[in-house]
């Protein structure tokens, strides 16, 4: 058995029995094996057919029920953003029922878009409930950085055969064997790289480096147009959110990173990009057929407002666009109101406002904390902010409403309030017993004058 084979069999294994006694093991293991999927390292192991993800999740979820007491997840169990992403999931669910059934051929051979969704729901709901703390949180953050770093070696030991028409296509997990949604990830990566950056000391930001820069030679090889738009929009939301204190650091890292970039761009890259700036007559054929899918998906809608079912719209665009065949919507919001309906839409855009709400809000009490703090959970609430700003451009141009990692950033600003939470009790503690140490402390009587 080969040696990465091993290795790859002895992390799974720490990380299951690790999750039972610290459910972080599990969220770190899920989140490495999400990035990075099955790679020829387990061919090997292929023919026992273990679903890793699914046993990380019951490991996970037994931890969970055995440290239940330990868990700091405050006194609400759900809160708001979580009751919305059950409604969402249940919306999903029914539509499968009042749907025609979903042709195998539409989802390949991954999961149907309602497991795939509910088991994203489960994982990000056993996320919200371990990663109370910031130190829990910083561990999250470097999972994901690891896993970044290992999709930008794989990106450039990719041999030329896999750039199908050109593109990077088909590295680390399943989510990711598109150009675009691998590009958008990585751009995604890109705020939360740079605030790490700026957290950490000079070992982590000589990792944090290396991550940005493979990951920017990575997005250049997949010629993304949607990740490039959102990269630039994460940039741009980052600068505006970052406290006024690493403002200027920030501007001064995204400059190198943009000379970084553009000195990675080659000329499929620039053609291609500057499509994006071209008008209709002079667009390429993927952008004129993108339109072209959009309007057969309004005119889905119209036909359907309450939707034609969770994961239904490959097999119903040929009614309307016959020459697109089993295309995808290439929009999140095109397919999501399709399949969904204009309710499952509307709820969407409810999940990314309160999303959006919950980063403000935590910006707005975090300036009750000491100056430290205050600016580490500013500086993490713009990061996610950046991020989910990303996802909401990006997913104008690509389909992101089955991919597991925007589940996640649509729920991670529920970890940060509970961390906050958190740290403003920990502050009411001990000023609580300060005072009543103070208090139970005897004062010192000055000693009466004696009379004689």
């Amino acid at each position: 058995m080969p040696i990465k084979t091993i290795l790859f069999l002895t992390g799974f294994f720490v990380c299951c029995v690790g999750a039972i006694v610290v459910p972080l093991w599990g969220i770190v293991g899920s989140v490495l094996y999400y990035i990075m999927g099955t790679g020829w390292w387990t061919a090997p192991i292929r023919g026992w057919d273990i679903r890793y993800s699914y046993i990380l999740a019951v490991a996970t979820a037994l931890g969970v029920a055995i440290n239940w007491r330990k868990l700091e997840f405050g006194k609400t169990i759900l809160m708001k953003q979580e009751k919305l992403v059950l409604v969402f999931l249940a919306i999903v669910w029914l539509s499968t029922i009042f749907s025609e059934t979903t042709s195998t051929a539409s989802y390949l051979i991954v999961d149907h878009p309602s497991l795939k969704l509910t088991k994203f729901v489960i994982f990000a709901f056993l996320m919200t409930h371990i990663v109370t703390r910031t130190r829990n949180l910083n561990v999250f953050f470097w999972a994901l950085i690891f896993g970044t770093i290992h999709l930008g070696i794989r990106a450039y030991q990719m041999p030329l055969r896999v750039f199908i028409s050109g593109r990077l296509e088909n590295v680390g997990g399943t989510d990711f064997r598109s150009a675009n949604d691998l590009a958008v990830f990585l751009a995604v990566m890109m705020p939360i790289i740079g605030i790490m950056f700026l957290k950490t000391h000079w070992p982590g930001k000589l990792v944090c480096a290396i991550c940005g820069a493979m990951a920017c030679s990575a997005i250049v090889l997949t010629r993304s147009r949607a990740g490039l738009l959102g990269l630039v929009m994460g940039g741009v939301i980052l600068v505006i959110t970052i406290p006024k204190r690493h403002r200027s650091k920030i501007i001064a890292c995204l400059i190198i990173a943009g000379i970084g970039f553009f000195s990675l761009m080659d000329t499929r890259f620039i053609v291609r990009s500057k499509t994006i700036l071209e008008g209709a007559d002079t667009q390429d054929r993927s952008a004129q057929s993108r339109m072209e899918i959009w309007k057969g998906g309004y005119a889905m809608v119209k036909d359907n407002p309450l939707g034609v079912g969770a994961g239904n719209f490959l097999q119903n665009i040929k009614r309307y666009l016959p020459k697109a065949g089993d295309r995808d919507a290439h929009s999140t919001y095109v397919r999501c109101a399709a399949e969904l309906g204009v309710h499952g839409f509307g709820l969407l855009m409810i999940l990314i406002l309160n999303a959006a709400l919950i980063l403000r809000k935590i910006k707005r009490e975090a300036a009750k904390l000491p100056l430290t703090h205050r600016h580490e959970y500013q500086m993490v609430g713009s990061a996610l902010a950046a991020s989910f700003a990303v996802f909401i451009v990006s997913g104008v141009f690509g389909t992101l409403l089955y991919f597991e990692a925007f589940w996640w950033f649509l729920l991670l600003p529920v970890c940060l309030q509970r961390c906050l939470d958190n740290q403003l009790a920990d502050i009411v503690v001990t000023e609580k017993e300060d005072k009543k140490e103070f208090s139970e402390k005897p004062l010192k009587k000055k000693p009466s004058a004696a009379i004689f």
